[in-house]
């Protein structure tokens, strides 16, 4: 017995051509066949159309959705599918009789997709002229196109389609298809006839290249490492080439470098993803890129070092990742253990009713003696980078690329180092009193020269909190 074939749908504000669409596939010389259509929302009559279009049509099934775009709604409608093998067809597009048959016929053990030749009608006529078919290739550009047939169990093994990641959703789904093993087939005839508006989704894609590369970048690193010899550049053809002077270095076991969820963006981005923090690092200039990748130690690598030495004052340390073009410095990222620390010391300026705010404070004071005391001289000691847990009971410091080792270290240099605090007065005379017990000091003398120094900067823009 053949294996059903279903058809999937998206449909998106195409009620002038979707019957044309579904008649195109109904006509198909394949049996068994099932056609799901998803509406995604659409602003027009496509649904209504799709659903009179059904009601004449038992191997039609039509859903609805609210508007999540095309590749949710592919989704969707895989999930639907009852069939063996998955075949998208846009909603303005339109098949041969024969397409689906020969597909079918051609889809060996070793064959991971089948497509066919295309061509193009509407506002562009003639062929599709795609390239031939090669891994290499597909590292640098998409020369299948989306109407081309899949096992549906491997649709789930590769992911779906990704959902979160615009434009060129197609070429990502086929790297995670090929990731998997096998090859591509496109068989010699002309299946597939390619709606071309005068304003296409693959003409805007052309404007959102640098969000593509990156997007591929980040979500197909081993991919484009076993064919690239490294990360796609922005200049596709140029990629290998590059990759030829580009060198990596890596401390650690870690992958997932650009993956997770953004959860501060400035100058660098910090992600989180299964448990673990990432920092990235901006891109140097050349000159300091220059200076970091042939002489001094990156921002990374001394987070990484100095998390080792800081062990229990600083999240774990897991891994950290260099990246040189001709010895230059162009990329480095540090991944850490996520704290259970997840309040900042910023929190507690003018919050004088803070939950426990008298314990933190004189928690942040005995942690600061505790660094001083190990010889840890945290030069950038400042409200965002010292966390604490919601009862006070755990204290600790991040963003460590700027950290001196002493010996010793001054009272005046170690009573400096809480100039930065922004805080009120009696809370610097709380953390003072703390300190200075650990420490064995006077408390009302530290408390005094805490006060005294505040940091320049919040001095001259008369922002001391006092």
């Amino acid at each position: 017995m053949k294996p059903l074939v279903s058809v999937i749908v998206p449909l998106y504000n195409a009620a002038p051509y979707v019957t044309q669409t579904l008649e195109s596939i109904v006509a198909s010389t394949y049996r068994p066949l099932e056609v799901v259509v998803v509406n995604d929302g659409s602003k027009d009559d496509s649904l209504q159309v799709a659903e009179a279009f059904a009601q004449a049509h038992p191997e039609v099934r039509v859903f609805d959705q609210a508007n999540a775009g095309v590749s949710a709604a592919r989704n969707h409608a895989i999930r639907e599918a009852k069939g063996t093998y998955i075949l998208p067809v846009d909603a303005d597009d339109r098949i041969s009789p024969n397409y689906i048959a020969l597909a079918v016929e051609a889809m060996r053990p070793d064959v991971r997709v089948v497509g066919c030749r295309a061509m193009f009608f509407g506002a562009k006529e003639g062929e599709w002229k795609l390239p031939a078919y090669s891994p290499e290739l597909l590292a640098r550009k998409n020369m299948i196109h989306v109407s081309s047939l899949f096992r549906k169990a491997d649709w789930q093994q590769a992911g779906g389609f990704c959902e979160h990641d615009i434009y060129r959703e197609d070429w990502d789904f086929w790297l995670s298809m090929m990731e998997l093993g096998g090859t591509y087939v496109r068989l010699d005839e002309v299946g597939l006839y390619y709606r071309v508006l005068p304003v296409s989704r693959r003409s805007k894609a052309k404007a959102q290249k640098r969000t593509i590369v990156d997007a591929i970048n980040r979500r197909h690193p081993a991919y484009m490492q076993q064919y690239l010899g490294g990360p796609l550049h922005y200049h596709r053809s140029w990629s290998r080439f590059l990759n030829f002077f580009r060198s990596v270095k890596q401390v650690g076991e870690w992958t997932k470098w650009d993956e997770g969820e953004v959860i501060f963006q400035r100058r660098n981005t910090l992600r989180r993803i299964d448990g673990v923090v990432v920092k990235a690092f901006a891109v140097p200039g050349f000159w300091k890129g220059l200076w970091y990748g042939l002489f001094g130690k990156s921002k990374a690598r001394r987070s990484y070092e100095y998390a080792l030495r800081m062990e229990g004052l600083t999240p774990k340390p897991v891994a950290y990742r260099e990246v040189r073009v001709c010895g230059i410095l162009r990329e480095s990222y540090y991944a850490c253990a996520a704290s259970e620390c997840t309040h900042t010391f910023n929190e507690l300026i003018g919050a004088p009713d803070y939950p426990h705010r008298e314990t933190i404070l004189q928690a942040i004071g005995r942690f600061t003696a505790t660094l001083h005391q190990r010889g840890i001289l945290h030069l950038d000691y400042s409200g965002g980078n010292i966390l604490f847990n919601a009862d006070g009971s755990r204290v600790e410091v991040i963003d460590l690329n700027r950290i001196r080792f002493c010996q010793s270290l001054s009272r005046e240099i170690r009573l400096r180092n809480f100039e930065r605090l922004n805080i009120d007065r009696a809370a610097l005379t709380t953390m003072a009193s703390a300190y200075a017990e650990q420490m064995g000091e006077d408390a009302d003398e530290n408390a005094a020269f805490i006060i005294a120094h505040r940091w320049y900067k919040h001095e001259k823009q008369g922002i001391t909190n006092l």
